[in-house]
């Protein structure tokens, strides 16, 4: 089975912010590197999207519909919804993200 892929405004705004620091604070050789590779984890997610697991801050709260894929140290986090696959978020693995991940996905 192929899933469609959405990239939710809040996930894309990730992707954005992240390409900036790390073109501003590295190189535009490195940004590219990690948004591609971000990208191949979106595009395998057309064929396997079950193969993430439950971030282990929403899985302490009960929370087990959205689970997350790595290129370290970014965290992609998903939900799958019949045949669609939601990004709804590339955030950094070095931050504090119990609260964030409460505020972005369970609103």
């Amino acid at each position: 089975m192929t899933y469609q892929v959405v990239i939710v405004d809040d996930a894309q705004a990730d992707l954005v912010e992240m390409y900036t620091y790390i073109f501003t604070h590295d190189s535009k050789k490195s940004a590219e590197y990690v948004l591609n590779e971000i990208e191949k984890i979106g595009e395998n997610l057309e064929q396997m999207p079950e193969r993430g697991h439950v971030p282990p801050e929403l899985s302490r709260i009960s929370v087990t519909h959205f689970l997350e894929l790595h290129f370290k140290p970014y965290r992609i986090i998903y939900e799958i919804d019949g045949t669609k696959v939601y990004v709804h978020c590339v955030l950094n693995g070095r931050r504090d993200l119990q609260d964030l991940l409460a505020k972005r996905l369970l609103r």
